[in-house]
C-alpha cells in the first residue's frame, strides 16, 4: 500500500514525498489507519520495521488538523536513549517540513545551557516533546512544565525503557497527563512487565504484532568458535582482506570498548569508540564522522544497538556474545537496512557457548560456524551444553503458546 492512498492532509503527503517515502512497511500499513481513528495501540515491532513513521505521520496529521491556539504541549514521545530521541526529531523535521509543528528534544547529559534550552522549549509550549524518562521527570519536578493538555502519549522501545528501570518514572509522567488521551506503545517484545504497563496506561488497545524478535532474513549470520585470545587475530585477518565495509563492532562493557578501540588503532584500523562515558558533543562528533565516512569502524556498547539510523552498514561483529538473545537481534539489526544485504559475525569463546546456544534456540536457527583461519590456530569444539551452567542467566527466553517471552530481573539503575 502506498502512502498517498492514506487519508492524510496534503502538507503531510508533501513531506512524505520530500523524504522519498512511497510504499508502506507492514507495521505502517497496519497501525497508521488505527492511530488516525484515535484508538490506543500496543505494537510489537523491532527496530528497522518503520515504526517511527508509523506513529509520526498520523500524529502530525492530527496535530495539523486540530491546531494549537493555546500554544501548549500536545504530544509526548518517550524513548530510552538520547540517540533515539535525536533520530526521531530528525524524522519529524523531515515529515513536518511543510507544516508549522514545533518540537523540543529532552535528554540528559550536556551542561546547564542544555537544561535551560530544554526548559525554554517546554515552557513555551512546543507541540511535540521527544524525551527520555529521567530528564523529563526532572523537568516536571524542577521546571514547572505543564502536561495537562497532552492528547497523545507515545512510548517507543518500551521494553528497553523497562530494562533500564524506568517503570516508576513512566507512571509518574503519565499521571501528569489527562486520562483522556491517545496512548501508543511500541515494543520489540511483549514480556509480562510490558503487558502490566500497557494495562495501566492504555485503554482497550488494538494489538499489532510484526515479526516478533526475528532477525532480518537479508542478514547473513555466522560465528567463529574460538578461544578468547584468538579474537584479536581473527579481527586482523578479517580486515587484512577488506576494510571497506562500514562496520560496527559490539562489546558488552565500556571499558572493553575503550581497550578494543585502542588495540585496533594500533593495528592501523580507521576506528572510533562509542560508549556512555563520552559527552554528548563527543558522541555526536563520532556519529557524524561515521556517517560521513571519516571513520569506517565503530566499536560500541549496546548504547547504539537501538539508537542509530544508518542504512549502509555492511558488517556487524559481536566481539562478545550479548547477554540477551533480544540484544543480539538488535545488534545485528544495524545491518541489512533499507532493503540492503548485510553480514553479522559473532565471536564465541568457550564460556560464551551457552549464551550463544540460547540465541540459536530463541531465533530457531543453527547459525553457521565459520572455520578459523589457519593463521589463527585451532579453536575449541562447539559443545554448548558443557558451558550452559557457566553462562550468565540475565534473561531466559521461553516459549509459551508458540510465542517467545522474557523474564528479567529488575534493573534499578536509572540512567538518563
Amino acid at each position: 500500500m502506498r502512502f498517498d492512498e492514506l487519508d492524510l492532509e496534503e502538507e503531510i503527503l508533501q513531506g512524505i514525498e520530500a523524504m522519498n517515502f512511497q510504499e508502506m512497511t507492514p507495521v505502517q500499513e497496519q497501525t497508521i489507519p488505527i492511530i488516525l481513528e484515535g484508538k490506543d495501540i500496543i505494537g510489537c515491532a523491532q527496530t528497522g520495521t518503520g515504526k517511527t513513521a508509523a506513529y509520526t505521520l498520523p500524529l502530525l496529521n492530527r496535530l495539523l488538523c486540530e491546531g494549537n491556539p493555546d500554544n501548549v504541549i500536545r504530544a509526548v514521545i518517550m524513548v530510552p536513549t538520547r540517540e533515539l530521541a535525536q533520530q526521531i526529531d530528525m524524522q519529524f523535521e523531515g515529515f513536518s517540513y511543510y507544516i508549522p509543528i514545533s518540537t523540543t528534544v529532552v535528554y540528559g547529559g550536556g551542561d546547564g545551557a542544555n537544561w535551560e534550552q530544554q526548559k525554554k522549549g517546554l515552557l513555551m509550549g512546543s507541540e511535540v516533546v521527544i524525551a527520555t524518562p529521567g530528564r523529563l521527570l526532572s523537568h516536571i519536578m524542577n521546571s514547572g512544565i505543564d502536561l495537562s493538555h497532552v492528547s497523545y502519549f507515545i512510548l517507543d522501545e518500551a521494553d528497553r525503557m523497562l530494562d533500564m528501570g524506568f517503570f516508576e518514572d513512566i507512571m509518574k509522567i503519565a499521571k501528569e497527563m489527562p486520562e483522556k488521551r491517545q496512548t501508543i506503545m511500541f515494543s520489540a517484545t511483549l514480556p509480562p512487565k510490558i503487558r502490566q504497563l500497557a494495562k495501566q496506561i492504555l485503554k482497550d488497545p488494538a494489538e499489532i504484532n510484526i515479526a516478533i524478535s526475528k532477525p532480518n532474513e537479508a542478514i547473513v549470520q555466522s560465528a567463529y568458535i574460538c578461544y578468547e585470545n584468538q579474537k584479536m587475530a581473527i579481527i586482523q585477518e578479517l580486515f587484512n582482506k577488506s576494510a571497506n565495509k562500514r562496520t560496527i563492532i559490539f562489546s558488552s562493557s565500556k571499558q572493553k570498548v575503550k581497550d578494543l578501540a585502542y588495540a585496533f588503532k594500533r593495528m592501523k584500523l580507521n576506528v572510533a569508540a562509542m560508549h556512555s562515558d563520552l559527552e554528548q558533543e563527543q558522541r555526536e562528533a563520532v556519529m557524524l564522522d561515521f556517517k560521513n565516512g571519516k571513520i569506517n569502524i565503530l566499536v560500541a556498547t549496546d548504547i547504539i544497538a537501538r539508537g542509530i539510523d544508518i542504512d549502509d552498514i555492511g558488517l556487524v561483529i559481536n566481539y562478545d556474545v550479548p547477554h540477551d538473545p533480544e540484544d543480539y537481534i538488535h545488534r545485528i539489526g544495524r545491518t541489512a537496512r533499507a532493503n540492503a544485504d548485510g553480514v553479522a559475525i559473532t565471536f564465541v569463546s568457550e564460556p560464551e557457548q551457552g549464551k550463544f546456544h540460547r540465541i540459536e534456540e530463541f531465533i530457531e536457527k543453527d547459525i553457521y560456524k565459520i572455520p578459523l583461519p589457519p593463521t589463527v590456530g585451532t579453536g575449541p569444539v562447539y559443545n554448548p551444553q558443557t558451558f550452559v551452567h557457566k553462562s550468565h542467566n540475565k534473561a531466559r527466553p521461553t516459549r509459551k503458546n508458540g510465542k517467545h517471552h522474557f523474564y528479567r530481573k529488575r534493573n534499578n539503575n536509572k540512567p538518563e
